[in-house]
């Protein structure tokens, strides 16, 4: 009978700084010494985040591939390592893996073959600027990213608050980050007075800042955001 390796849904800090290291729990450094194969977002990126973790971490002990799109190639890759019966972590950029980030097919393959699938805890920005925002937790979603072309994004922001209104559902979407002050400058000058937006940066960092204002009350502010990691939360009843 074939023994199968486990894989290990591994967190990544949101920030690069000593203070977004503490949003990773102890035992994650327990699994990542369990595994014997990598599959990474960016090699470069999760080297220099392990050894921020475990200094003694010797890296080319380890094999190590690249996700990208998880081609077919990277797939046959993932399950050829999981029948060898090695241990095999899945870590992104930031956040959780198979979470608005890659990895997802990854996973899909190991439950096709039944190889056990641990998701570790770690931090999340959806999840985490859900919590702080005083939005609906009981019903929402997230949109991942909003159309760039003006036209179809003004669309697509206005579907958004007509929903959240008809259902109560906290709709939460993202940007490019230098693409922060144009939309929200779009969303200010499009919804409702009293619809209430959310503005969650710097997630986990030393400067994190969460606020949730109406419309109204934003326009009364300079917003600043350009370069800045955020997620966005609408609300409107």
């Amino acid at each position: 009978m074939m023994i199968l390796g486990n894989v290990y849904l591994l967190p990544n800090v949101l920030q690069d700084d000593d203070e977004a290291l503490k949003a990773i729990p102890a035992y994650v450094l327990d699994c990542i010494k369990k595994c014997d194969t990598f599959f990474t977002e960016n090699e470069k990126v999760t080297r220099r985040f392990f050894k921020r973790l475990w200094k003694e971490m010797v890296i080319d002990n380890y094999q190590w591939f690249a996700i990208h799109k998880a081609e077919e190639q990277v797939k046959n890759s993932f399950l050829a390592q999981i029948k060898k019966g090695k241990n095999i972590g899945i870590i992104s950029d930031a956040g959780c893996p198979g979470i608005a980030d890659p990895g997802q097919i990854l996973i899909e393959a190991a439950q096709a073959i039944g190889a056990k699938v641990q998701p570790l805890v770690g931090p999340s920005s959806i999840l985490l600027a859900l919590m702080a925002s005083g939005m609906n937790g009981q019903q929402f979603q997230f949109h991942g990213y909003l159309p760039i072309e003006n036209i179809e994004r003004k669309k697509a922001i206005l579907a958004l608050e007509n929903d959240a209104q008809k259902r109560h559902c906290t709709q939460i979407f993202i940007e490019t980050p230098y693409r922060n002050n144009p939309l929200v400058k779009e969303i200010l000058a499009i919804c409702r007075p009293t619809t209430k937006l959310c503005i969650a940066v710097d997630i986990t960092a030393a400067n994190e800042n969460i606020r949730t204002k109406t419309i109204s009350e934003w326009k009364k502010e300079e917003i600043e955001l350009h370069k800045r990691p955020a997620i966005f939360l609408l609300s409107a009843y």
